[in-house]
């Protein structure tokens, strides 16, 4: 079998700092967002025109953003949730981005992640928004419910903890949704700058599970959102990249998963691995494969892997409790493109194999992938 080649299409220099892409959805549209020299937010809106791209709209904002996502947009509108450097949560109308649709102060720090959902799908609840900050806070969204949180995941108050002092609190790196598939269930995951890996269940309002990671936790993404929770990617510091089974919660052990510890070290021409561990920075799953996934690392590699199930998912233990068994994890193809860390990424959601990314070199970068429908 031919293995799939990861193939830099377009290249966009800009000159801003680059913290997230998005695909605007069902066009060939996708949204940059970033921070200009002055502290200013920038989003930049590009169309694909064959083999060019053309940049449609620039907005301009008094505070950098940092973070994105279209998740929660129905196909009716075009709206994108975005998290800025000052903790304010604002959804734009991509006709008309100058004008916020919704905007509230969140958090009283960075927001570092953002994920949403409910959008495009049907009987699977509410369109939700989740937001990470550095304020140690997650919090979850529904914006037809007014300006406060529906729910608030606010770690407990320190002693000596103010307004604009988060003394203990972890700073929160990643956020996703999961077990998103009907209408009662919809748990978030949450990754910290420690190391600290939380599933919270929204229907309970409950710490579901919790494990520490070696090293703090910079991706997470589950593999489907329309089906029951079935596996999630996990990227770390110093290169590491889980994928944890869950389907099966063991009572004492948790979840099964299978560890890759060089999944940050460069790539070279020869497939040859090697240099010092580097953080990963994001992971992608195919939206048309739910067993392909892709990572960006800090040497400016990314990374396509596929996850191989076991002959087995469930054992029984000693005790005769369930135990999940986890896979195993190939690198199915790599390549280098950027001098400096692959920090975002987005797949086109409709054309198999289409991708955008930043880094930061103040680069934008449309992908193609190829021979993808052969796995």
């Amino acid at each position: 079998m031919d293995k799939p080649q990861l193939i830099e299409h377009l290249h966009e220099a800009v000159t801003y700092t680059v913290y997230d892409t998005k695909w605007v959805p069902l066009s060939a549209k996708f949204v940059v967002l970033g921070s200009k020299p002055n502290g200013h937010g920038i989003m930049d809106i590009y169309e694909l025109n064959q083999d060019k791209l053309v940049k449609v709209k620039s907005v301009e904002k008094k505070v950098a953003f940092k973070c994105g996502t279209f998740g929660a947009a129905s196909l009716r509108n075009r709206h994108m949730a975005i998290g800025d450097f000052e903790g304010r949560l604002q959804v734009l109308d991509m006709e008309q981005p100058d004008l916020p649709v919704y905007n509230v102060k969140a958090h009283s720090g960075i927001i570092n992640t953002i994920d949403a959902i409910g959008g495009t799908q049907i009987d699977c609840g509410a369109p939700e928004i989740v937001t990470g900050s550095r304020d140690g806070a997650v919090k979850v969204w529904d914006i037809r419910q007014g300006q406060a949180p529906v729910v608030d995941m606010s770690p407990p108050p320190q002693m000596g903890d103010g307004i604009n002092n988060s003394a203990g609190r972890r700073d929160c790196w990643a956020v996703a949704f999961g077990n998103t598939y009907n209408a009662e269930e919809r748990i978030v995951a949450a990754g910290y700058d420690n190391g600290d890996l939380k599933i919270f269940d929204l229907r309970t309002l409950s710490v579901r599970w919790e494990a520490t990671m070696k090293n703090g936790i910079c991706g997470l993404e589950f593999d489907r959102r329309d089906i029951p929770m079935n596996k999630l990617a996990v990227t770390t510091l110093e290169g590491g990249l889980l994928v944890f089974d869950m389907r099966t919660q063991h009572p004492t052990k948790g979840f099964s998963y299978v560890e890759e510890r060089n999944a940050g070290r460069s790539v070279g021409t020869n497939g040859v691995i090697s240099g010092p561990k580097a953080t990963v920075w994001v992971v992608r799953h195919l939206p048309q494969n739910r067993d392909l996934f892709l990572t960006g690392g800090g040497t400016g590699s990314i990374r396509l892997w596929q996850y191989e199930y076991p002959d087995r998912r469930v054992v029984d233990d000693s005790d005769g409790n369930k135990l999940g068994v986890a896979g195993a994890l190939n690198m199915v193809s790599a390549a280098t493109i950027s001098t400096q860390p692959v920090h975002c990424f987005d797949w086109h959601p409709d054309k198999l194999g289409l991708a955008v990314c930043g880094a930061f070199d103040q680069s934008v970068r449309v992908l193609i992938t190829t021979k993808l429908n052969t796995y």
